[in-house]
Parts: structure tokens; sequence; C-alpha cells
């Protein structure tokens, strides 16, 4: 029996193809999606800028099957919400982060005294 992880992904992709009406909406949008506005959530979170080259989505996705699946849910995830709202896009490409497997590293303290 596998256990389920939690991963923060980063889909990254750049913009390709867009429609003025696209482009309208998205830089009429521009100042909700800055650096800001970057967090993981299960809906992801887009970031971009005003010159619309690139962009990314930021996704905190539960899994039981490995970081390569988490990556894929969320590129599947962010290309839905791109194709659904018109946005042309290249190829995405995804960063995993297993969240459940990284090693804290506390520099700075030693012993095992309260801080």
């Amino acid at each position: 029996m596998s256990t389920q992880h939690t991963y923060r992904v980063i889909v990254r992709g750049t913009w390709d193809g867009l429609t003025d009406e696209a482009r309208t909406r998205l830089l009429s949008e521009v100042d909700g999606h800055g650096l800001s506005a970057m967090q993981f959530t299960e809906e992801g979170s887009l970031a971009y800028d005003r010159v619309l080259k690139h962009f990314s989505f930021r996704y905190v996705v539960v899994s039981d099957d490995g970081e390569e699946m988490a990556g894929a849910i969320a590129e599947d995830r962010a290309e839905t919400f791109l194709n659904e709202r018109g946005y042309g896009h290249g190829a995405l490409r995804s960063t995993v982060t297993d969240m459940d497997a990284m090693k804290i590293n506390y520099k700075g303290r030693r012993g095992t005294g309260a801080a």
C-alpha cells in the first residue's frame, strides 16, 4: 500500500497565439497575478507580468502515485484552465517537490533544549 504525499508543483509555460481578446483580458487582470499572488493551492494560482511572454501556476497536489503523476495532474489542471479561457500557450513543464520527503535544516539550532 502506498502512502499519500503532498506535492508542491510549479507549472511553467509560454503564452502563444493569444487572441486580442485574451491579451486584453490578461492585461486587465495582471495586477492580481504578480509576485504577491503566488501561492500553492489545490486550485492553483496563476502568475504572469505585462510582457505576456511567460506564466506559471503553483499547485498543491495530494497523491499516492508519486512525483511524476503529481506533475501530470498539475499540468492537466493548468491546461484545462488555459483552454477553458481560450489562452493560447506552448508546451507546459513542471517542477515537483515532495513536501513529505523534504528534510528541514534548522541552521543555528544546537542541542535539543527549547529555544
